[in-house]
């Protein structure tokens, strides 16, 4: 197949490229500057997904695309950061689906990231892919974010959304900015440490990415493993596979002083399931939280 990927210079956009690869895909890529450098084995295309569409040319002949870019959440939300988080998001996917309307033969897949904030903060709840959305700013944007992929369905093109969870992998997310403190042996839970987390390895999310190009996915799927955990479970299961105490808890306070606004989703709790991978039979090579941490900090 001929897969398109905005998105992949990101952490998750490099894994997935690199496993497409290697099962024999042909790949085109977007990113904000194309390197005068080719890459071999794949296409590299200059697009802005706030600045406007995307160049048909660049999706001509695609059979699939799988649309990864976004404004990083994790820093601190000033009102222009907030705008950026949005628009990347909701404008960027808008006009990848202008240009795919434009296209005499569109691709049949469209693959499209969204994130479990799209359920807001909602304590022990279990949360399906059929959960509503909450209320508040992530929620708002994941919101509008999959109702701009949503539209491509009026092409004829077969639409999943992944709504990704926390991605571990000590090249990036969330684990890289953890992994210091803990070292250092002043990690420790965030607040009272009962808010869920729903994590998933990195290695699983692009296999998940991948099985929805390959496989007759469409609709929601929670981008996450079968076992989300507690912040102090996690904090606990972290702290061991260091081999460092895990004594030094950050006040709630502490993290609105330091992260402002954001700190919201550090203390959100969302206790989200992946029903609909389980039900496909989808094949999670890190379902268990100790078995992910090993793998990541291991290599």
């Amino acid at each position: 197949m001929k897969i398109a990927i905005t998105g992949a210079s990101g952490m998750i956009g490099r894994r997935l490229v690199r496993n497409l690869l290697a099962a024999g895909h042909a790949i085109t890529v977007f990113s904000r500057k194309a390197p005068k450098v080719p890459t071999a084995g794949i296409s590299i295309f200059a697009w802005d997904p706030v600045a406007g569409p995307v160049p048909l040319e660049a999706l001509r002949g695609a059979d699939a695309v799988v649309h990864l870019a976004g404004e990083p959440v994790a820093q601190r939300w000033t009102a222009e950061a907030k705008r950026r988080i949005r628009d990347s998001r909701v404008v960027g996917t808008r006009h990848l689906v202008e240009s795919l309307a434009k296209l005499n033969e569109p691709p049949s897949i469209l693959v499209g990231a969204s994130a479990v904030g799209y359920y807001g903060s909602r304590g022990d709840e279990l949360l399906r892919e059929d959960a509503p959305a909450g209320s508040g700013y992530l929620p708002d944007v994941c919101e509008a974010w999959e109702h701009q992929t949503v539209a491509a369905e009026t092409l004829g093109i077969r639409v999943a959304r992944i709504r990704i969870g926390i991605v571990l992998d000590r090249g990036g997310g969330a684990l890289q900015q953890m992994l210091p403190p803990f070292r250092m042996g002043v990690g420790g839970r965030l607040g009272d440490g009962r808010q869920w987390m729903s994590w998933i390895h990195l290695e699983d999310l692009a296999s998940m990415l991948q099985y929805a190009v390959e496989n007759p996915v469409r609709g929601v799927w929670n981008g996450v493993a079968p076992l989300p955990v507690t912040n102090g479970d996690f904090t606990r299961v972290l702290a061991e596979a260091l081999h460092r105490p895990a004594i030094f808890p950050v006040p709630r306070f502490a993290l609105k002083v330091f992260f402002g606004e954001m700190s919201e989703v550090l203390l959100a709790s969302q206790r989200v399931v992946p029903a609909a991978a389980i039900a496909a039979g989808f094949p999670y090579r890190f379902p268990n939280l100790g078995g992910a941490l090993r793998d990541v900090l291991g290599r």
